[in-house]
């Protein structure tokens, strides 16, 4: 084919494959002269336009450098960490001071819906498909799922046991949401192929990884204190009566938030509206975890809040790790999967350790340091087979033709790209300028 723009008649080529033509690259409107041959087409002459067209709400995405698009989703997932692990440290010091699990776990999804229901409402009201029965009762076991199980077996468990603690047993998620993947085939695993073993042998190291941060703790090793030391004796009695009890609810949550994830995923095909199935997701679960609150502490003097840690708590939680997280990582799950989300979680488990040790004085052992490496070892080579797997992907899907039909009714023809998400126009008006 002659580059564009010479004026030499060539002929007009179809299938046209994509993925020779960047998209990013190509202008706005591209006008393309294909002269016919006379003898074979009846001595008709035909102009062929194509007219590539992208949404508004992706020029700006167009703009960002290629490296800092790709690196989008990594940046968000490390960016939730530490908002996660700010969650924790918060949470601890107001559940030392008698703030009530079941009632901060509803406040928390209140605040939640109160923030998110607006932007939802008003940004996806043109793209919201409509509300079904299926999507619906998908809906009410999401809420169920992380909103009240996950939440209130957290803050138990975490209110007999340490923040650290709490931190390190969603370690463990990434191999639970790894199974589950593979059970529900939202992950392929070709043991022929070396990204595929490289993200088993990731998922694998990191067990026991937490398990080593859990059972063992060796020696300890003192940070800088800047306060906090009125809680050491809060945190000590807590090891010493309920730490089996308090390890095993933090490990019940973690299956609750692996379900969470993959029942996300799936829902996502069919209601892809990310705010609101946010705003859903925190309604439900205020709704439900009120009745469990109620039926669990019948004192009304439990539901009263100050202008202390137990608003913050609520409020920073409701705001970053129920409506931002449920947001972002729905975003993140569609583009990359619920294995790549989790596999992040380990580093939040880091974060709190440090802000633990500074904060509510807990001391660092060295299990915790060895588990530690094993963890990032583990992230790093689950992260590296995902890199792959996604690479791959493209590749596969890049190297398909499609077929442009030509017309003379100069209709467009609408092509989704599965790589990026934008819609491409296809216009190809006929022009008649010789008889036939």
């Amino acid at each position: 084919m002659s580059p564009i723009g010479d004026p030499s008649p060539s002929p007009f080529y179809h299938p046209i494959n994509p993925s020779l033509v960047p998209f990013a690259t190509i202008p706005i409107s591209i006008q393309l002269a294909a002269v016919v041959d006379k003898e074979k087409r009846k001595k008709k002459k035909k102009k062929i336009i194509l007219h590539f067209e992208r949404r508004n709400y992706f020029k700006m995405e167009m703009k960002l450098p290629v490296g800092l698009n790709k690196a989008k989703p990594y940046l968000t997932m490390t960016s939730l960490q530490f908002g996660f692990a700010g969650m924790y440290v918060i949470t601890m010091v107001s559940l030392q001071h008698g703030m009530n699990h079941y009632v901060l776990a509803v406040y928390r999804h209140l605040v939640a819906t109160i923030v998110i229901a607006p932007f939802a409402l008003v940004l996806e009201r043109k793209i919201r498909p409509k509300l079904t029965v299926p999507i619906f009762l998908r809906i009410l076991v999401l809420g169920f799922l992380e909103p009240v199980i996950d939440q209130n077996l957290y803050y138990l468990g975490m209110k007999y046991t340490t923040a650290t603690l709490a931190s390190a047993t969603v370690n463990v998620i990434p191999a639970i949401t790894f199974v589950l993947a593979l059970i529900f085939r939202l992950e392929k695993v070709n043991l022929k192929k070396v990204h595929s073993i490289a993200k088993i042998i990731g998922t694998t190291i990191m067990v026991p990884g937490a398990v080593i941060m859990t059972l063992y703790k060796g020696p300890s090793i003192s940070f800088t204190k800047f306060g906090g030391g009125a809680h050491q004796t809060a945190t000590n009695v807590a090891e010493a009566k309920h730490w089996v009890v308090g390890t095993l609810m933090l490990l019940g949550r973690c299956w609750g938030w692996s379900g969470f994830y993959i029942l996300q995923s799936f829902t996502l095909k069919m209601y892809p509206a990310e705010l609101s199935l946010t705003a859903l997701i925190c309604f439900i679960g205020t709704i439900g975890g009120a009745a469990v609150s109620f039926a669990m502490e019948r004192d009304l003097n439990a539901w009263k809040i100050g202008w202390d840690s137990s608003l913050l708590a609520a409020v920073y939680s409701g705001v970053v790790c129920s409506g931002i997280a449920y947001y972002a990582q729905g975003v993140v799950i569609r583009e990359q999967g619920p294995v790549f989300v989790t596999a992040f979680s380990p580093l939040c488990m880091i974060i709190t350790a440090v802000l633990g040790s500074m904060i509510l004085a807990e001391k660092i052992h060295l299990g915790s340091i060895i588990g530690t490496v094993l963890i990032i070892f583990g992230l790093y080579t689950v992260l590296w087979g995902k890199s792959k797997d996604r690479k791959s992907s493209n590749t596969e899907e890049g190297g398909k033709d499609i077929e442009l039909p030509i017309s003379d009714s100069g209709k467009s023809i609408n092509l989704e790209d599965s790589t990026d998400g934008a819609v491409r126009i296809l216009k190809i008006p006929a022009e008649n300028t010789g008889e036939a």
